[in-house]
């Protein structure tokens, strides 16, 4: 599988892209594979201004001259793996092992050593879901109660943080984005090399990857980036000399790059160079060069740069220490001196007492870190979960962010810390009055990731229909519209919904009178409200979406967290001025217990037992269910059985992951969120469906969002209304950064409303609009084109207040009522599922 057929590159352009290097210049991937065939002066060359970039990172971080290393144990949880990699002797198969799996006091035992001789990391390494290739480990895991292999390695995690301190590092292969929402409680970091992005040595039989799914670029390439979404310190690298050339190796740096740009979370990267192992497939392949690895390393710390932590095994280098650290590395990774090396069993770690004298004698000081890297250890939130932060506490010199060497780790209880209420709890008042403290965070250059990285992955689609030419779709999607307006969903009529959607003028205004005859048929002229209120619980949030101007860090000064009792004080309130409902979302706040979701629903259905209570987004039920490792049915279910009544189909969005991703860096993907809705209406909890819209999107991708509603609406019949919600731009950093655009046009309103009419009749009957986005005048002409609900009196409306909405955050039922009468039409109270309240 070797690629031959690369031309070398000249020794001109090798010292052209030396003089851009050394210069401080960009290099493109062309350049950097040039560099890869440095030998000889070149190669000392490159090593000198590797080494330099290196050095200057050390002095920013505030350590320099300092070369760190982790002091571990190695357990090696399960080596059954589905995977079938051809140079891997870790993975095998039942009959050669004792068990499928370690049991938990094996686990414990190992830790307690590593403890005794002041380990302070458990690096968990296993092979990728063997249960579904293995009937004897899934076997294992039934008798043992256990769901999966990630399930029983949460649970192992949990044990020995709690018996033995030691800090757990998970590398468990390939994780979904729930699934690393999951294990990040219980683990300060996690790891998964990416190896390579040649798919060619994964697709073709005889190649490397041949035969292993988790082994597919792509999908690795996506866990590297959900990773980033989660906020998990996050460990990666590339393997070399397994078959790719220069070429794919340079672009596999460059995919680390975007990632280590775009989300910030990447805390070390492996250089790691192959070693043909006996009983192998690829026991006959020559091992990677020496050098070949030293010029990778050196490349790798030109581009990533003076910031990028980059590490080298110790006891895959044939004792070549000063010229991996001449070559850029800083860290030696983990070195046990308790266990072997389960991965290359043949070459035993380092001692200690050695690899300090050589790294020494190559002029650095070697030092002690933890699992997670100082920089993420200072930062505390988002990367650390506060059921961790005792242990790492316990173990770190907060000065450096450095292990405290001296330390011996201790067990200590995996549990929640004391959550403290207060902050600006009197926000939902003054937002009106003095408004938000700053228009923006204090770490709004950081939390949201590279904004050129973000900025590049928004697409603006080529022919989606502009200002309204009557052209034969437009005309024929307007029949469409008066025959058969769902119909417009449909695959073959796209052509005719995109014109719908871009139209203007005279063919605007009969797609609106279409939407509203539409409307008569279906609900007649009543317009219904509801009488309620927002109780926005707490805004401490670290997921950093970029669209959010409402989260808040805990010391920002508008943070705030409110105690059960205020939160039933609000809803005993919004009884006594006559609502029939209490709208509750939050935050995703870390120190947020597991049973305070329930918690806050049994508070006001025990203080005003007739309260509907409305609650939770899609995202907070998928994080809590997550933080408490339990599925999301299960959740949904404790939730239900506490008193929720309905969910708000919120967090949506755009249900499309490549608007998402740029829009919410750490929110859940589209798929999470049909999981959750669609699992909340099979257990008769019914919710209402969202789009955001006016951003970093396009008509096409509207379309799309209203297919999956479509979908679920077909599958469930959970949905009571949609909410069409414009995108209040004015405090969002992702319109601060200058990559989203300033919300809708007046004519895109008029359209996505008219539209969410037509895509959705005879599925969701009701059609609202937010006065809060659109204003009372703009709330009469939404009447006027489809819609027949105003929502409520909200009594508070937060969130799109911090975003800067200057439509107020409270209406009169009174208020609404005159809306209604603008529109001409009669209106009519409701519940939250639309019935009739009788008065």
């Amino acid at each position: 599988m070797v690629d031959r057929s690369e031309p070398v590159p000249t020794e001109a352009s090798v010292r052209r892209a030396l003089g851009r290097a050394a210069t401080g210049r960009a290099l493109d991937a062309d350049e950097a594979a040039a560099l890869l065939t440095a030998r000889g002066p070149a190669l000392d060359e490159l090593l000198r201004v590797a080494g330099d970039i290196r050095d200057a990172g050390l002095r920013e971080a505030g350590r320099p001259g300092v070369v760190t290393f982790s002091k571990k144990v190695f357990v090696p949880l399960t080596r059954l793996c589905r995977d079938r990699c051809h140079y891997c002797t870790f993975a095998t198969v039942p009959h050669r092992l004792p068990a499928a799996y370690l049991e938990r006091d094996e686990v414990l035992a190992i830790a307690r050593e590593g403890a005794a001789q002041g380990c302070k990391e458990a690096l968990f390494t296993l092979g990728d879901r063997p249960e579904e290739r293995w009937p004897a480990a899934r076997r294992w895991l039934d008798e043992r109660g256990y769901d999966s292999t990630l399930d029983y390695l949460r649970a192992c995690a949990v044990a020995v943080l709690e018996e033995t301190g030691l800090l757990p590092h998970l590398n468990p292969g390939v994780l979904s984005w729930s699934e690393l929402q999951r294990l990040k409680p219980v683990a300060p970091s996690m790891g998964m090399m990416l190896e390579t992005t040649a798919t060619r040595l994964w697709s073709e039989p005889g190649g490397p990857h041949f035969g292993s799914p988790d082994k597919e670029p792509a999908v690795r390439l996506r866990v590297l980036d959900d990773a980033g979404r989660v906020g998990v310190p996050f460990t990666t690298g590339i393997l070399i000399g397994i078959g790719e050339n220069r070429a794919e190796r340079v672009d596999a740096l460059f995919a680390i790059r975007r990632a280590m740009r775009e989300y910030g979370h990447l805390q070390e990267v492996i250089v790691q160079n192959f070693r043909a192992k006996p009983d192998t497939a690829m026991r006959g392949m020559p091992d990677a060069e020496l050098h070949d690895l030293a010029a990778t390393v050196a490349v790798a710390r030109v581009l990533l740069g003076p910031r990028a932590r980059i590490q080298a095994p110790p006891n895959l280098i044939a004792g070549e220490y000063d010229l991996l650290l001449r070559a850029g590395i800083d860290d030696w990774g983990g070195v046990s001196p308790v266990t072997p090396d389960h991965v290359n069993p043949e070459r035993p770690w380092p001692q200690l007492d050695e690899l300090a004298r050589r790294t020494a004698g190559a002029g650095f000081t070697l030092r002690e870190r933890l699992t997670v890297y100082p920089e993420y250890v200072r930062a505390g939130a988002p990367w650390l979960d506060p059921r961790l932060l005792p242990h790492v506490t316990a173990l770190v010199d907060p000065e450096t962010g450095l292990a405290v060497e001296a330390a011996r780790p201790v067990g200590r209880p995996w549990q929640e810390p004391e959550e403290v209420f207060g902050g600006r709890t009197d926000l939902h008042v003054t937002i009106d009055v003095t408004g938000r403290t700053e228009d923006r965070r204090g770490d709004f250059d950081s939390v949201y990731g590279d904004w050129s990285e973000v900025a590049s992955k928004v697409t603006r689609p080529a022919g989606v229909p502009g200002s309204g030419g009557v052209d034969a779709d437009l005309r024929a999607g307007l029949r469409l519209a008066a025959d058969d307006p769902a119909a417009l969903l449909e695959p073959a009529h796209e052509a005719m919904a995109l014109a719908l959607f871009g139209t203007d003028g005279a063919a605007l205004d009969a797609l609106c009178r279409i939407a509203d005859d539409v409307r008569r048929d279906a609900v007649g002229d009543d317009v219904t409200y509801v009488v309620n209120r927002n109780i926005n619980f707490t805004n401490v949030c670290y997921v950093g979406c970029r669209f959010c101007a409402f989260a808040q860090r805990e010391s920002d000064a508008d943070a705030f967290r409110l105690p059960l009792e205020q939160v039933a004080d609000r809803a005993e309130e919004a009884w006594a001025a006559g609502a029939t409902e209490v709208c509750l979302q939050g935050g995703i706040d870390p120190k947020m217990p597991v049973t305070g979701y329930a918690d806050i629903v049994r508070a006001i259905k025990a203080r005003v037992p007739g309260m509907h209570v409305h609650a939770f987004s899609p995202m907070e039920i998928v994080t809590a269910a997550a933080k408490a490792g339990v599925p999301v049915r299960e959740w949904l279910g404790m939730l239900r059985e506490a008193g929720l009544d309905t969910i708000p189909g919120t967090a949506a969005e755009i249900l499309d992951d490549d608007v998402r991703w740029v829009l919410t860096k750490g929110k859940l993907p589209a798929a999470a969120w049909v999981d959750v809705v669609s699992t909340a209406h099979e257990l008769g909890i019914r919710s209402s469906s969202t789009m955001m819209y006016g951003h970093v999107d396009h008509p096409g991708q509207w379309l799309a969002h209203f297919r999956v509603l479509a979908g679920i609406q077909d599958r469930t019949g959970g949905f009571t209304e949609f909410v069409a919600l414009p995108f209040v731009h004015t405090n969002a950093p992702i319109y601060l950064a200058g990559i989203a655009r300033p919300g809708p046009t007046w004519r895109e309103n008029r359209a996505v409303h008219a539209m969410a009419r037509l895509l959705l009749h005879g599925r969701i009957d009701n059609i609202q609009c937010s006065w809060v986005k659109l204003g009372d005048a703009g709330t009469v002409e939404m009447l006027r084109g489809g819609c027949n609900d105003l929502g409520g009196t909200l009594m508070e409306e937060t969130i799109s207040r911090m975003a800067g909405s200057g439509n107020g955050s409270a209406r009169t039922e009174e208020q609404l009522r005159a809306i209604a009468s603008a529109a001409g039409r009669p209106f009519r109270k409701r519940t939250t599922a639309y019935g009739h309240t009788g008065a």
